[in-house]
Protein backbone atom coordinates (compact mmCIF):
# COMPACT_ATOMS: atom_id res chain seq x y z
CA UNK A 1 0.00 0.00 0.00
CA UNK A 2 1.16 3.53 -0.81
CA UNK A 3 1.12 5.98 2.10
CA UNK A 4 0.15 9.39 0.71
CA UNK A 5 2.51 11.63 2.66
CA UNK A 6 1.04 15.08 3.21
CA UNK A 7 3.99 16.25 5.30
CA UNK A 8 6.51 15.65 2.52
CA UNK A 9 4.19 17.00 -0.17
CA UNK A 10 3.51 20.18 1.82
CA UNK A 11 7.26 20.75 2.25
CA UNK A 12 7.78 20.29 -1.49
CA UNK A 13 4.96 22.73 -2.24
CA UNK A 14 6.23 25.34 0.22
CA UNK A 15 9.71 25.16 -1.34
CA UNK A 16 8.13 25.74 -4.76
CA UNK A 17 6.18 28.68 -3.36
CA UNK A 18 9.38 30.21 -1.96
CA UNK A 19 10.76 30.37 -5.50
CA UNK A 20 7.45 31.72 -6.78
CA UNK A 21 7.40 34.46 -4.13
CA UNK A 22 10.96 35.47 -5.03
CA UNK A 23 9.84 35.74 -8.66
CA UNK A 24 6.99 38.00 -7.51
CA UNK A 25 9.40 40.17 -5.52
CA UNK A 26 11.81 40.58 -8.41
CA UNK A 27 9.00 41.34 -10.87
CA UNK A 28 7.10 43.85 -8.73
CA UNK A 29 9.26 44.86 -5.77
CA UNK A 30 6.51 43.53 -3.50
CA UNK A 31 5.63 40.26 -1.76
CA UNK A 32 2.24 38.63 -1.16
CA UNK A 33 0.47 39.67 2.04
CA UNK A 34 -1.94 37.65 4.19
CA UNK A 35 -4.10 39.18 6.92
CA UNK A 36 -5.43 36.92 9.67
CA UNK A 37 -8.13 38.21 12.00
CA UNK A 38 -8.57 36.42 15.32
CA UNK A 39 -11.57 37.31 17.50
CA UNK A 40 -11.56 35.99 21.06
CA UNK A 41 -9.22 33.68 22.93
CA UNK A 42 -10.10 30.22 21.60
CA UNK A 43 -6.89 28.21 22.28
CA UNK A 44 -7.17 26.08 19.14
CA UNK A 45 -7.74 29.16 16.96
CA UNK A 46 -4.72 30.84 18.52
CA UNK A 47 -2.56 27.82 17.62
CA UNK A 48 -3.92 27.71 14.06
CA UNK A 49 -3.25 31.40 13.46
CA UNK A 50 0.22 31.15 15.00
CA UNK A 51 1.08 28.20 12.73
CA UNK A 52 -0.18 30.05 9.66
CA UNK A 53 1.85 33.14 10.54
CA UNK A 54 4.92 30.96 11.09
CA UNK A 55 4.51 29.35 7.67
CA UNK A 56 4.14 32.79 6.07
CA UNK A 57 7.47 33.83 7.58
CA UNK A 58 9.17 30.61 6.46
CA UNK A 59 8.30 31.06 2.78
CA UNK A 60 8.37 34.86 2.48
CA UNK A 61 4.74 35.95 2.70
CA UNK A 62 4.01 39.08 4.70
CA UNK A 63 1.75 38.15 7.62
CA UNK A 64 -0.52 40.62 9.42
CA UNK A 65 -2.25 39.22 12.53
CA UNK A 66 -5.10 41.28 13.96
CA UNK A 67 -6.26 40.12 17.40
CA UNK A 68 -9.61 41.39 18.69
CA UNK A 69 -11.29 40.76 22.06
CA UNK A 70 -14.11 38.26 22.46
CA UNK A 71 -16.69 41.03 23.03
CA UNK A 72 -15.90 42.73 19.70
CA UNK A 73 -19.18 43.85 18.05
CA UNK A 74 -20.04 42.51 14.60
CA UNK A 75 -19.91 46.06 13.21
CA UNK A 76 -16.32 46.56 14.40
CA UNK A 77 -15.21 43.29 12.81
CA UNK A 78 -16.85 44.30 9.54
CA UNK A 79 -15.02 47.66 9.68
CA UNK A 80 -11.70 45.83 10.02
CA UNK A 81 -12.54 43.55 7.09
CA UNK A 82 -13.57 46.54 4.97
CA UNK A 83 -10.21 48.18 5.66
CA UNK A 84 -8.34 45.04 4.65
CA UNK A 85 -10.38 44.82 1.45
CA UNK A 86 -8.97 48.23 0.48
CA UNK A 87 -5.38 47.60 1.61
CA UNK A 88 -3.19 47.14 -1.51
CA UNK A 89 -0.56 45.25 0.51
CA UNK A 90 -3.05 42.56 1.53
CA UNK A 91 -3.79 39.85 -1.02
CA UNK A 92 -5.52 37.38 1.26
CA UNK A 93 -7.94 37.82 4.17
CA UNK A 94 -8.71 35.08 6.66
CA UNK A 95 -11.12 35.49 9.57
CA UNK A 96 -10.39 32.55 11.85
CA UNK A 97 -13.40 30.41 12.71
CA UNK A 98 -15.16 29.65 14.95
CA UNK A 99 -16.21 33.18 15.85
CA UNK A 100 -17.85 34.19 19.15
CA UNK A 101 -21.54 33.29 19.25
CA UNK A 102 -22.76 36.89 18.88
CA UNK A 103 -20.97 37.28 15.53
CA UNK A 104 -22.60 35.85 12.41
CA UNK A 105 -20.04 33.88 10.43
CA UNK A 106 -21.92 34.07 7.12
CA UNK A 107 -22.29 37.85 7.31
CA UNK A 108 -18.57 38.10 8.03
CA UNK A 109 -17.71 35.85 5.09
CA UNK A 110 -19.89 37.93 2.76
CA UNK A 111 -17.98 41.06 3.81
CA UNK A 112 -14.65 39.70 2.52
CA UNK A 113 -13.71 40.74 -1.01
CA UNK A 114 -14.03 37.48 -3.04
CA UNK A 115 -10.74 38.32 -4.77
CA UNK A 116 -9.03 38.16 -1.35
CA UNK A 117 -11.06 35.25 0.07
CA UNK A 118 -8.15 32.80 0.15
CA UNK A 119 -10.14 30.46 2.43
CA UNK A 120 -12.54 29.92 -0.48
CA UNK A 121 -15.65 30.33 1.69
CA UNK A 122 -17.36 33.23 -0.10
CA UNK A 123 -20.48 32.24 -2.10
CA UNK A 124 -19.00 33.84 -5.22
CA UNK A 125 -15.97 31.53 -5.02
CA UNK A 126 -18.16 28.53 -4.25
CA UNK A 127 -20.36 29.41 -7.25
CA UNK A 128 -17.36 29.65 -9.58
CA UNK A 129 -16.19 26.26 -8.27
CA UNK A 130 -19.63 24.79 -8.99
CA UNK A 131 -19.24 26.01 -12.58
CA UNK A 132 -15.75 24.48 -12.78
CA UNK A 133 -14.09 27.88 -13.25
CA UNK A 134 -11.03 27.36 -11.05
CA UNK A 135 -9.14 30.13 -12.86
CA UNK A 136 -11.64 32.63 -11.48
CA UNK A 137 -11.97 31.48 -7.88
CA UNK A 138 -10.28 30.26 -4.74
CA UNK A 139 -10.92 26.68 -3.64
CA UNK A 140 -11.34 25.82 0.04
CA UNK A 141 -7.90 24.83 1.28
CA UNK A 142 -8.60 21.30 2.54
CA UNK A 143 -10.33 20.04 -0.64
CA UNK A 144 -7.72 21.88 -2.71
CA UNK A 145 -5.00 20.08 -0.73
CA UNK A 146 -6.63 16.70 -1.35
CA UNK A 147 -6.75 17.42 -5.08
CA UNK A 148 -3.05 18.35 -4.95
CA UNK A 149 -2.21 15.05 -3.23
CA UNK A 150 -4.16 12.99 -5.75
CA UNK A 151 -2.44 14.81 -8.61
CA UNK A 152 1.09 14.58 -7.24
CA UNK A 153 0.72 10.90 -6.42
CA UNK A 154 -0.56 10.14 -9.90
CA UNK A 155 -3.90 8.77 -8.74
CA UNK A 156 -6.08 8.05 -11.77
CA UNK A 157 -9.44 9.80 -11.38
CA UNK A 158 -11.10 9.85 -14.80
CA UNK A 159 -14.13 7.58 -14.87
CA UNK A 160 -13.62 6.51 -11.26
CA UNK A 161 -16.35 6.39 -8.65
CA UNK A 162 -15.54 8.92 -5.92
CA UNK A 163 -17.56 8.67 -2.72
CA UNK A 164 -17.40 11.65 -0.35
CA UNK A 165 -18.59 10.93 3.19
CA UNK A 166 -19.53 14.30 4.67
CA UNK A 167 -21.47 17.27 3.30
CA UNK A 168 -19.93 20.29 5.04
CA UNK A 169 -19.59 23.59 3.21
CA UNK A 170 -15.85 23.59 3.94
CA UNK A 171 -14.91 20.06 2.81
CA UNK A 172 -17.65 17.75 1.58
CA UNK A 173 -19.54 19.97 -0.88
CA UNK A 174 -16.50 21.64 -2.50
CA UNK A 175 -14.70 18.29 -2.67
CA UNK A 176 -17.58 16.69 -4.54
CA UNK A 177 -17.68 19.56 -7.04
CA UNK A 178 -13.92 19.43 -7.57
CA UNK A 179 -14.08 15.76 -8.49
CA UNK A 180 -17.03 16.31 -10.85
CA UNK A 181 -15.17 18.82 -13.05
CA UNK A 182 -14.29 18.17 -16.68
CA UNK A 183 -10.57 17.94 -16.05
CA UNK A 184 -7.87 15.27 -16.19
CA UNK A 185 -7.48 15.58 -12.40
CA UNK A 186 -11.21 14.92 -11.91
CA UNK A 187 -13.87 13.51 -14.28
CA UNK A 188 -15.25 11.28 -11.53
CA UNK A 189 -18.70 9.91 -10.94
CA UNK A 190 -19.44 11.34 -7.50
CA UNK A 191 -21.65 10.15 -4.67
CA UNK A 192 -22.06 12.25 -1.53
CA UNK A 193 -23.01 10.47 1.70
CA UNK A 194 -23.63 11.83 5.19
CA UNK A 195 -24.79 10.93 8.70
CA UNK A 196 -28.35 10.15 7.56
CA UNK A 197 -27.39 8.06 4.51
CA UNK A 198 -29.06 4.65 4.69
CA UNK A 199 -26.88 1.60 4.01
CA UNK A 200 -23.73 3.74 4.07
CA UNK A 201 -21.37 0.69 3.74
CA UNK A 202 -23.06 -0.15 0.42
CA UNK A 203 -21.86 3.15 -1.02
CA UNK A 204 -18.39 3.15 0.53
CA UNK A 205 -17.72 -0.39 -0.72
CA UNK A 206 -18.34 0.81 -4.28
CA UNK A 207 -15.85 3.68 -4.09
CA UNK A 208 -12.68 3.66 -6.17
CA UNK A 209 -11.73 6.85 -4.31
CA UNK A 210 -13.14 7.24 -0.80
CA UNK A 211 -12.87 10.65 0.88
CA UNK A 212 -14.02 10.74 4.51
CA UNK A 213 -14.73 13.92 6.48
CA UNK A 214 -17.30 13.21 9.20
CA UNK A 215 -15.50 13.82 12.51
CA UNK A 216 -16.03 10.32 13.90
CA UNK A 217 -12.87 8.54 15.05
CA UNK A 218 -12.16 5.24 13.29
CA UNK A 219 -15.65 5.09 11.79
CA UNK A 220 -14.63 3.59 8.44
CA UNK A 221 -13.35 0.02 8.83
CA UNK A 222 -11.93 -2.47 6.34
CA UNK A 223 -15.28 -4.18 5.70
CA UNK A 224 -16.59 -0.82 4.38
CA UNK A 225 -13.82 -0.38 1.80
CA UNK A 226 -13.42 -1.84 -1.68
CA UNK A 227 -10.13 -3.73 -2.11
CA UNK A 228 -7.69 -1.54 -4.00
CA UNK A 229 -9.50 1.71 -3.23
CA UNK A 230 -7.70 4.99 -2.61
CA UNK A 231 -8.72 6.31 0.82
CA UNK A 232 -8.37 9.95 1.87
CA UNK A 233 -8.93 10.55 5.59
CA UNK A 234 -9.79 14.15 6.50
CA UNK A 235 -10.61 13.35 10.13
CA UNK A 236 -8.80 14.97 13.04
CA UNK A 237 -10.08 13.48 16.28
CA UNK A 238 -8.53 13.48 19.74
CA UNK A 239 -8.94 10.28 21.73
CA UNK A 240 -7.64 9.40 25.17
CA UNK A 241 -4.25 7.72 25.31
CA UNK A 242 -2.78 7.36 28.78
CA UNK A 243 0.54 6.24 27.29
CA UNK A 244 0.94 9.57 25.50
CA UNK A 245 2.55 12.48 27.31
CA UNK A 246 -0.36 14.73 26.36
CA UNK A 247 -2.93 12.18 27.50
CA UNK A 248 -4.41 11.91 24.03
CA UNK A 249 -3.54 11.06 20.43
CA UNK A 250 -4.92 12.25 17.12
CA UNK A 251 -6.66 9.76 14.83
CA UNK A 252 -8.68 10.01 11.65
CA UNK A 253 -12.18 9.01 10.64
CA UNK A 254 -10.73 5.84 9.11
CA UNK A 255 -9.34 2.91 11.06
CA UNK A 256 -5.87 3.04 9.53
CA UNK A 257 -4.70 -0.38 10.76
CA UNK A 258 -7.52 -2.39 9.21
CA UNK A 259 -8.16 -0.26 6.11
CA UNK A 260 -4.48 -0.10 5.13
CA UNK A 261 -4.65 -3.86 4.60
CA UNK A 262 -7.17 -3.48 1.76
CA UNK A 263 -6.55 0.00 0.30
CA UNK A 264 -4.07 0.60 -2.53
CA UNK A 265 -3.17 4.06 -1.23
CA UNK A 266 -4.15 5.99 1.89
CA UNK A 267 -3.45 9.17 3.85
CA UNK A 268 -2.35 8.76 7.47
CA UNK A 269 -3.56 10.85 10.40
CA UNK A 270 -1.64 12.81 11.43
CA UNK A 271 0.60 13.63 8.47
CA UNK A 272 -1.83 13.28 5.59
CA UNK A 273 -4.38 15.91 4.64
CA UNK A 274 -3.69 18.20 7.62
CA UNK A 275 -0.31 19.63 6.55
CA UNK A 276 -1.70 20.37 3.09
CA UNK A 277 -4.38 22.76 4.35
CA UNK A 278 -1.95 25.50 5.43
CA UNK A 279 0.23 24.90 2.36
CA UNK A 280 -2.77 25.48 0.07
CA UNK A 281 -3.66 28.64 2.00
CA UNK A 282 -0.20 29.90 1.12
CA UNK A 283 -0.70 28.83 -2.50
CA UNK A 284 -4.01 30.71 -2.68
CA UNK A 285 -2.37 33.83 -1.25
CA UNK A 286 0.40 33.72 -3.87
CA UNK A 287 -2.21 33.09 -6.55
CA UNK A 288 -4.16 36.15 -5.36
CA UNK A 289 -1.02 38.30 -5.54
CA UNK A 290 -0.28 37.12 -9.08
CA UNK A 291 -3.85 37.82 -10.22
CA UNK A 292 -3.80 41.30 -8.73
CA UNK A 293 -0.45 42.06 -10.35
CA UNK A 294 -1.18 40.26 -13.65
CA UNK A 295 1.80 37.93 -13.20
CA UNK A 296 2.37 34.58 -14.80
CA UNK A 297 4.40 31.72 -13.31
CA UNK A 298 8.22 31.98 -12.97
Amino acid sequence: MIVIDGRKTSVDLKNELKADIEHCRVATGKIPGLAMVLVGDNPSSQVYVRNKAKTCKEIGIGAKVIEMPDETPQEKLLEVVAGLNLDPDINGILVQQPLPSHIDEFTTTLAIDPSKDVDGFHPENLGQLLLGRLDNCFVSCTPFGILELLTRYGIETTGKHCVVVGRSDIVGKPMANLMLRKDDAANCTVTVCHSLTRELPFFTRHADILIVAIGNAGFITSDMVKPGAVVIDVGNNRIEDHDAKSGFRVVGDVDFRSVSAVASAMTPVPGGVGPMTIAMLMKNTVLSFKRMNALQGP
